[in-house]
C-alpha cells in the first residue's frame, strides 16, 4: 500500500521527511501553478522557478527568456511579465523559457525540490491523478499556502485531489490534513467561487480588481494533459500516453 498526505504549508513540509521516496504535488491555485500550466499550455518550452527577484533579474535581457516577477499578487515593474495565467495566453511564449519567482508558489517548488516534484492545478487535475495513480508512489501533497499561512483555495484542492486518488485501493491515508481537506473540499464542490467568498486571497485579488484571474484558476475554460516535473531546477512538459 500507498501513503498520501497533505502538507497544508511549506513551514509544514518537513515533517513529512520520513516519507520513503514520494512524488511532492506542488499546488498554488491562486495562482502560480495554475499560470505554470497554462503557460505550458499555451507553448511555454520550460519553467524555471526562483526563489527571489534578484534571482530572476540575472535572467534579463537574456534571449528567447521571459522573466516574470510577482509579489503579495502584483507583478513587479522591469518584469515582461506577473502572474496571471491571461498574460500567457498568446503566441510569443512559444518554445521559450519562462523564468518565474512568485510570492508562495515557486517557494513551495524549491523547498520541495530535492525531491521528485510535480504542479498541479484544474487545468491538468484529470492527468495529474492518472500520473500519480499509475506511479505508484507515495503521494504529498503541499499546499502553498500565503507566506507560511494555511489557505482554503489550496486545500481544498488538495482535498479533490486526494478523494480522487483515494478510490483506489492502492492508496491509503491516516494524514487528518487530508481528512480535514475532503471536508473542505465536500463542502464547497457545489459552488467554490461563493464557498471562497470571504477568503483572504480572493478578497485580496478582487481589491486588485483581478476576479478574472480568480474564476478562471478555479474553473478554466480548457484542460490540458502536460504534467509539469522538475528536472534540475526546470520544470518541463510531460505528456501521458
Amino acid at each position: 500500500m500507498r501513503s498520501i498526505n497533505i502538507s497544508l504549508t511549506p513551514e509544514n513540509f518537513s515533517a513529512f521527511s520520513h516519507i520513503k521516496d514520494p512524488i511532492v504535488v506542488v499546488v498554488d491555485i491562486l495562482r502560480a501553478t495554475s499560470v505554470i500550466s497554462t503557460a505550458f499550455h499555451y507553448g511555454i518550452k520550460e519553467v524555471i522557478p526562483v526563489k527571489s527577484v534578484e534571482q530572476a533579474k540575472n535572467y534579463l535581457k537574456t534571449n528567447n527568456y521571459i522573466v516574470a516577477a510577482e509579489r503579495n499578487a502584483l507583478p513587479l515593474k522591469g518584469f515582461d511579465y506577473g502572474n496571471s495565467p491571461f498574460q500567457y495566453m498568446n503566441k510569443k511564449i512559444l518554445n521559450k523559457t519562462l523564468v518565474l519567482t512568485t510570492t508562495n508558489g515557486t517557494k513551495a517548488i524549491n523547498i520541495a525540490s530535492k525531491n521528485q516534484v510535480i504542479t498541479a492545478s484544474y487545468i491538468n487535475f484529470n492527468s495529474i491523478c492518472r500520473y500519480l495513480i499509475q506511479s505508484n508512489k507515495n503521494i504529498i501533497i503541499l499546499c502553498s499556502g500565503w507566506k507560511g499561512v494555511f489557505n482554503l483555495e489550496d486545500s481544498i484542492f488538495a482535498g479533490y485531489l486526494t478523494n480522487e486518488i483515494l478510490k483506489n485501493k492502492n492508496y491509503i491515508s491516516n494524514c487528518d490534513s487530508v481528512k480535514a481537506s475532503i471536508i473542505l473540499y465536500n463542502s464547497s464542490k457545489n459552488n467554490l467561487f461563493e464557498f471562497l467568498s470571504d477568503s483572504a486571497h480572493r478578497n485580496r485579488l478582487k481589491h486588485l480588481n483581478m476576479e478574472k484571474d480568480t474564476k478562471f484558476c478555479l474553473c478554466p475554460n480548457f484542460k490540458s494533459d502536460i504534467i509539469p516535473f522538475l528536472d534540475n531546477g526546470k520544470l518541463k512538459p510531460l505528456v501521458l500516453e
